[in-house]
């Protein structure tokens, strides 16, 4: 059992709680409030007066399967010899002992979605993993979370290195049509042979995985910058009556409204960096406040390893600099990111019953570039503390 005491604590989806505590208990948040008394025998841990908040949430990353100052040996998010790859699963690819993770706590950031890269059509699934821990299995929070697929510049370049399809944006669309097509078609063989084994079809891996898709169990993660491509994406969604989350969504502002009407959640970002290809010539920190107005519910990412996951604080403060108001860059990394990930019940916000994923910060981490995380608990474990 753990008491927090002489916190200021956001508690994100509630008011600001002036010199409040927190009861932990058995790994859960137990008790929440300003007058609390004190248990006898549990470890108490002075806030001394500093911010207390949920674990940071980043709503899209390869953590863990892009491992830190290796190279080739420790990329293991691009299956970049089959456009279609939706049998492949992020948690046979991701080192819970690599650095970054580590560096993720320290910077309060307590879960993330985490998977495929953006070389393939389909990629494979998403999972969502608390940042601490040495076996993966034992890290999940829900899995799968998403399957990954990809528009725009990224397939096209891949493939037309190898001299085969997918060149166009075009051919990538049709890629992913005939797979969603032949999985309804392998679908309905299935529902008819009734539990005859007889009478099913060839097992196939690949339709298999995406049956979750069909089902609405998960959605299509979709890696789509350009507005052009953020169209299809929703084309293509809209078609199959399909699930989606607009992941990156850089030109997300000059659609905004377009985006409202449709009802699609967007993952935006990376955006502190040089504009590294032509479909990122629109990239700017004000995105995250347009769409925010326009009514789209976001969540702000670093796609890290492109921006290291413990600036996920930074990125949203830089798009609060842009204008977003701060109470909304918060949002946008704990309890927006945790319900398009679909993980809201168990993390994203301070309330009885959800996750022990705390964080004591010294500063304001969206607007101080000097803050400190004092201390961050996941699970109710101190996994960190500056001494």
């Amino acid at each position: 059992m753990k008491f927090i005491k002489n916190a200021k604590i956001f508690t994100i989806t509630g008011d600001i709680i002036e010199n409040g505590c927190i009861l932990v208990e058995d790994g859960k948040i137990k008790e929440i409030g300003k007058d609390i008394s004190e248990p006898k025998g549990a470890d108490v841990i002075d806030a001394q007066g500093n911010n207390v908040y949920p674990g940071f949430i980043d709503a899209h990353t390869h953590l863990g399967l892009s491992e830190d100052a290796i190279g080739f040996e420790g990329a293991d998010y691009n299956e970049s010899i089959d456009p279609l790859t939706p049998h492949l699963r992020a948690i046979d690819s991701i080192n819970p002992m690599d650095r970054t993770l580590e560096e993720a706590y320290q910077g309060g950031i307590t879960s993330v979605n985490t998977g495929q890269g953006s070389a393939n059509t389909v990629g494979g699934t998403f999972v969502a993993i608390k940042t601490h821990g040495k076996r993966i299995d034992d890290m999940i929070i829900k899995y799968p979370t998403g399957m990954k697929v990809a528009f725009g510049e990224n397939p096209k370049r891949v493939y037309s290195g190898q001299k085969k399809t997918p060149v166009t944006r075009m051919a990538n669309a049709a890629l992913l049509r005939e797979l969603i097509l032949k999985t309804k078609e392998y679908m309905g063989k299935k529902e008819a042979a009734d539990g005859d084994i007889s009478k099913e079809p060839s097992f196939d891996m690949k339709l298999e995985a995406m049956i979750p898709v069909l089902k609405k169990e998960i959605p299509l993660k979709a890696h789509a910058h350009r507005a052009d491509d953020i169209f299809t994406a929703i084309r293509i969604a809209n078609e199959f009556d399909l699930d989606l989350t607009l992941d990156h969504c850089t030109e997300g502002h000059l659609i905004a409204e377009d985006l409202y009407k449709e009802g699609k959640p967007a993952i935006v970002g990376p955006t502190m960096g040089h504009r590294t290809k032509f479909e990122l010539k629109n990239t700017d920190f004000k995105t995250p406040k347009v769409l925010q107005e326009a009514g789209v519910k976001i969540a702000i990412t670093t796609d890290s390893p492109v921006i290291p996951v413990h600036h996920l604080p930074l990125c949203a403060g830089l798009a609060v600099g842009a204008g977003l108001e701060e109470m909304d860059g918060l949002k946008a990394i704990t309890i927006n990111a945790a319900e398009i990930i679909g993980i809201e019940d168990r993390v994203g916000s301070l309330e009885v019953g959800k996750d022990a994923d705390i964080i004591i910060v010294k500063g304001n981490p969206i607007k101080d570039v000097d803050y400190k995380v004092q201390m961050t608990m996941i699970d109710g474990e101190v996994v960190h503390k500056l001494d």
